[in-house]
């Protein structure tokens, strides 16, 4: 992110103006290190689990699941929108995430809007980096890009996009079911609450075909890999109560975690089944000594349209939005809304590649990116979610 300016979180696919790069309405995400309680349904399956205080709470809200599977869930009653780190629940609606609805998403969540100098005065920050264009992944994406893929959930103006990465689990070596991307791409932040229907697709759109070529496509081109609902989420404390549209804040804590389960099972994990998962990152080296990081993500707004995956490689300097939060990683990079949630990669401590960080804002105009430094908060979030499944 630059200094000074709007910058708004890249969750989902909107307009990077200073705001997140999601789906419809770019937020950032953040929030403390707490576990969240979901409710897990198996794909074609009758039994809910859902803990017995979320049950009380979705008779009080008036949420009846099998209704809530024939549509219900299009209600936005904002007294109705389940919002606290333990009401999230995302059963899943087999068939909902057709091709055409998949190819059609291109809002991404309202993103945190900061003033491109945003940081100048405050803490840390180094010059705003020149901008790097953002160069098309090679395909096939599963050889080149493996562990990426899109996100695709349903908030009050539609139906949104953001990017995420698998990522290993310490609990389930080489079988993980986890996926990392932002807040923003999840939660509302202050103002909202959970979205809706969230589920990943790793190397969605495998060819890296136009959205014109997609048209009518069959489910095999667009989803090659099935298609993975989050049956639990979880993202800090701090995205949660004061994540929001305007001054960048919460983007420092603009990450998530997804566990996630297949919409048709075959009996493998996620990582089984797209055959890689990155390690995360919690000591990253400081940026002085990182010589480079990759961003990925598929950018929806102008003069994207979320179809195709980008890249942008560059040296990170830092950004500092009040003096009191920790310093954001930021890299030029013309990727726009979409892009949001998608993995920031460099060596981990132990010289290899790791997950580092996550593209959560930008300037209006596209120009560069900012994504948070992952520490503590988000290393007891990554922990929960794995003991969770444990």
């Amino acid at each position: 992110m630059r200094p000074n300016r709007p910058v708004t979180a890249i969750l989902c696919a909107a307009a990077l103006a200073m705001t997140a790069a999601c789906g419809p309405g770019d937020g950032e995400a953040g929030g403390d290190a707490k576990p969240t309680v979901a409710a897990s349904l198996p794909p074609g399956g009758d039994g809910i689990k859902i803990p017995d205080q979320l049950k009380d709470k979705l008779k009080q809200h008036g949420i009846d699941l099998e209704k809530w599977r024939g549509g219900e869930w299009k209600n936005w009653n904002k007294d109705d929108w389940l919002r606290e780190a333990g009401d999230y629940i995302n059963p899943v609606i087999e068939g909902l995430w057709d091709p055409d609805r998949m190819r059609e998403a291109a809002k991404t969540p309202q993103p945190p809007a900061v003033d491109p100098d945003a940081g100048k005065d405050q803490g840390v920050t180094d010059p705003a980096p020149a901008a790097v264009p953002a160069k098309l992944a090679a395909t096939p994406y599963h050889s080149a890009i493996p562990a990426s893929g899109k996100v695709f959930f349903d908030g009050p103006e539609g139906s949104m996009v953001c990017s995420a990465t698998v990522v290993k689990d310490p609990a389930h070596p080489g079988k993980s079911n986890m996926v990392w991307t932002a807040g923003h791409c999840v939660h509302a932040g202050k103002a909202g609450g959970w979205y809706r229907n969230i589920a990943f697709v790793p190397s969605y759109n495998n060819a890296g075909k136009s959205a014109a070529q997609l048209k009518g496509a069959p489910r095999q081109e667009v989803a090659p890999y099935g298609v993975w609902w989050s049956d639990w989420a979880q993202t800090s404390d701090q995205w949660i109560a004061t994540g929001g549209p305007t001054g960048g804040a919460g983007a420092p804590y603009d990450f998530a975690v997804l566990h996630v389960v297949p919409e048709k099972s075959t009996g493998k994990s996620l990582e089984e089944t797209v055959g890689a998962a990155l390690p995360v990152e919690f000591n990253a080296p400081a940026v002085p000594k990182v010589s480079g990081m990759t961003a990925t993500g598929y950018p929806a707004s102008a003069p994207f349209d979320g179809q195709k995956a980008y890249q942008c490689t560059d040296k990170p300097g830092r950004l500092t939005l009040k003096a009191n939060d920790p310093v954001m990683y930021r890299i030029g990079c013309t990727m726009t809304g979409g892009s949001s949630g998608g993995g920031w990669i460099a060596a981990g401590s132990d010289g290899k590649p790791a997950l580092v960080s996550n593209t959560s804002i930008g300037p209006a105009k596209a120009g560069w990116l900012a994504g948070p430094r992952l520490g503590p908060e988000a290393k007891g979030i990554f922990d929960a979610v794995s003991r969770k499944f444990k």
